[in-house]
Formats: C-alpha cells, sequence, structure tokens
C-alpha cells in the first residue's frame, strides 16, 4: 500500500507524542481516538498515525481488539510497507548475526529490536520458525516468509502460532510448516553441545537460543562437578555442562519428550554414560532429593514465566524464592548456584532479591558471581522494557 492510502488513525489530546517520537513503538488503547471508523479497521491493518494536532507521527499496524492497539513500523510516513521493505529489515537483522556467529543457529529477528514489531524468527541452519505475534504479521505473513526465503536462502520454514502474545492479540492457534518440509528434530550445535531441536511440537520455536550465553557461564564452571539441570527442556545447560567436563548431569523436567530429546542429544555428543533424567515436577523432585540427601557441585534452575504480567508479579516472585530456596538445599558446599527468569514484570532488582530470600531461608550464605542476560543475538528496545526480559544470576554457596 502506499502511504496516501492508508487510513489515519490519531493520538488523543493527552497521549505522550514525546514518547513515540523519542522511539517507544506501541501506542495503547486509551491513548488512540478509538471512533467508529478506527474500531472497524481489521487487526492488522496499516495506518497513519498522527498526534492530537494532526501532525504525522509515522505508519502503524492498528488491532483494535488489542490493548496495544498500534505499533510502529515506520517513522517515514512515505515508506512502502511490502516485500523490499521486509527484505530490507530481515537483511540488516541477518548482516548482524552474521557477525556474530559461524554458524547459522541464531534469534535472526526478535520482534521491535528488529524493527519487526511481534515477529521473532529463529533460524536453525536451512530452517527458520516465524512466530506472527501481532495482526499484521499474520496478515502478511505470506510476503513475510517470501522475504526471509529471499534474503537467508532457508529452505523450510514454519509458522508457530502458539502463546499467550497471540491470544492478546486474538489471533488462533496454529503450527504448521508452510515452505518445504521437516520430517525429525533438527541438530543445533552451542558452546560444544549438541542439542536436538523440535521445531514443530517443542515449547517456543524448539530451542531457547536465548540461554546460550548463560549456558557458556554454567559450563566455565562444570568442570569436574556435580551437576543438577532443573526445569532442564532439551538439555540446555546440563549438556553444555557435560561438553565442559561435568563428570555427570541429571536433566529435570515435566515433559517426557523434552527429556527424551536431551537424552538423544547427549547420545549424539557420546555422553550418555554420564547423562540421566527425572521426569516430575519440579518443586516435588527437588523435595525428593534433598529427602535423600542428594547434593550438586552445581545446579541451575530456568522455571517458565512465573511473571508473565504485573498482576501475576507478587505470585511469581514467591515461587521464584522457593525455587532458590529448594535449589541451595542442593547445592554441596562451595558449590554454585544458577537462578534464571524469563518473566517480562519481574525486573532484574526483584528477581535477584528474591533469589537471595531463597537462598537465606534455606540457610545458606551466597556470593553473587555472576549476571546473565539474552545473548546479543536477541537485541534490547532501548525504549522498550519489555525487549529486555531474560536475566540469570549466579551465586557460590557457602555453607
Amino acid at each position: 500500500m502506499m502511504p496516501s492510502s492508508f487510513p489515519v488513525v490519531r493520538l488523543r489530546p493527552k497521549a505522550e507524542a514525546r514518547a513515540i517520537r523519542h522511539g517507544f513503538p506501541w501506542i495503547y488503547a486509551n491513548e488512540l481516538v478509538t471512533d467508529r471508523r478506527t474500531k472497524a479497521l481489521a487487526p492488522g491493518t496499516l495506518a497513519l498515525l498522527e498526534d492530537a494536532d494532526r501532525n504525522p507521527l509515522g505508519i502503524v499496524t492498528v488491532n483494535p481488539n488489542s490493548r496495544i492497539i498500534a505499533r510502529m513500523l515506520d517513522r517515514d510516513c512515505a515508506a512502502q510497507i511490502n516485500a523490499d521493505w521486509l527484505a530490507a529489515r530481515i537483511g540488516r537483522a541477518l548482516e548482524h548475526r552474521e557477525r556474530l556467529f559461524d554458524a547459522p543457529f541464531y534469534r535472526l529477528v526478535h520482534a521491535e529490536a528488529d524493527g519487526l514489531p511481534g515477529v521473532v524468527i529463529d533460524r536453525f541452519g536451512d530452517a527458520a520458525v516465524i512466530q506472527p505475534n501481532a495482526a499484521w504479521a499474520e496478515v502478511l505473513l505470506d510476503p513475510l516468509v517470501e522475504a526471509l526465503v529471499a534474503v537467508t536462502g532457508v529452505g523450510t520454514v514454519v509458522k508457530n502460532g502458539t502463546g499467550r502474545s497471540r491470544s492478546l492479540e486474538g489471533l488462533p492457534e496454529e503450527t504448521l510448516v508452510v515452505r518445504g518440509a521437516l520430517d525429525a528434530p533438527v541438530p543445533v550445535q552451542m558452546n560444544g553441545a549438541t542439542y536436538l531441536a523440535d521445531l514443530l511440537g517443542g515449547q517456543k520455536t524448539g530451542l531457547f537460543l536465548d540461554q546460550r550465553a548463560n549456558h557458556g557461564f554454567a559450563q566455565s564452571l562444570a568442570r569436574g562437578a556435580r551437576v543438577l539441570d532443573v526445569f532442564a527442556h532439551v538439555g540446555g545447560f546440563s549438556l553444555a555442562a557435560l561438553a565442559g567436563g561435568a563428570v555427570s548431569a541429571l536433566a529435570v523436567d515435566s515433559s517426557a519428550p523434552a527429556l527424551e530429546l536431551a537424552g538423544q542429544g547427549a547420545a549424539a555428543m557420546g555422553q550418555s554414560a554420564r547423562f540421566s533424567t527425572r521426569k516430575g515436577d519440579a518443586f516435588a523432585v527437588m523435595e525428593a532429593l534433598a529427602e535423600a540427601g542428594e547434593t550438586f557441585d552445581l545446579v541451575i534452575c530456568d522455571p517458565p514465566a512465573f511473571a508473565p504480567a504485573k498482576p501475576a508479579l507478587e505470585a511469581g516472585l514467591r515461587a521464584y524464592e522457593r525455587v532458590a530456596r529448594l535449589a541451595a538445599g542442593l547445592v554441596a558446599p562451595g558449590g554454585y548456584l544458577g537462578l534464571c527468569s524469563c518473566s517480562h514484570a519481574a525486573d532484574l532488582a526483584r528477581f535477584r532479591a528474591a533469589s537471595a530470600r531463597g537462598i537465606g531461608r534455606a540457610g545458606r550464605g551466597a556470593q553473587l558471581i555472576h549476571t546473565g542476560f539474552a545473548g546479543p543475538d536477541h537485541p534490547q528496545l532501548p525504549q522498550l522494557a519489555e525487549s529486555g526480559y531474560l536475566k540469570s544470576v549466579f551465586f557460590r554457596l557457602t555453607p
């Protein structure tokens, strides 16, 4: 569409246009004039955003069904949002990742931070997984796939249409192969470990690529260690630890398919003899290990988002505190504890404080030795705190 053909949407008089001009990418429903014409716009419609004085601010995508009613696509009001525009954004993202990594396994597009709001693309060699988490990306999925293939040359593209973000946009859940074919998990090499990523049936896009750097730090502590990996998924921390010289690693998760993939990864590394799994509720398993008197030199817990939004914050912080308390009791004297959070609502200070409370409640002292975040293939948009969701804290525990 040409910009002149876009419908116009307008900020309310008291809305903060300055934040938009300074790079904030979202317009909330209570900030936009929502007259009958605006409410009638189909989700994913492209529009020209104006401030209350009718000064143009940029091209946005509109979804009247979402609390985030508009997302900034381009501050150039003359931009044409077409296949070439999509290819340029993907190409710019690819240039950054190719500078970072010597193998094509990375997050290629990290939503707003890469100029494609609500769009996540993870690359797994010749395959890529797209999460179109905003209505405009669902509408433009075909040209988005075409641009992805043209820029990267991937042969297989999976649409992963699941998750909380899509439900907030009013989008249905759907996962399918939209280009090429896929008949087996994809092997991924990271930090000297081999992971099996299930691109169709696994959590998120099949592998938590954002934890690569944190896996690497845990690996630096693993030589000669007995390792416990709780909420292990496909063995992210435990397989990295084995690659770093751990004498043993136990992976705990509630998903039997995920643990099966973890076992396959260990086998591919020739580490099956030092790797074991335990299926069950993480809290119950940690309690059972404590009752059995088990201890480990390195314990890592990477739970799901206990506080995905502000209403869940206090309950989420209590859950993180409980994780820390139970895990701390399993760390041998002088051993190490790594705790992770992917909750948007729990910032680093609150998560670190909850972790410290849990360690203290376990009767343990601690030194904070490292704080980690998502890797550089998950860039943050400085104006959008939500783009910096992942944090990890590593402690050395005293008796």
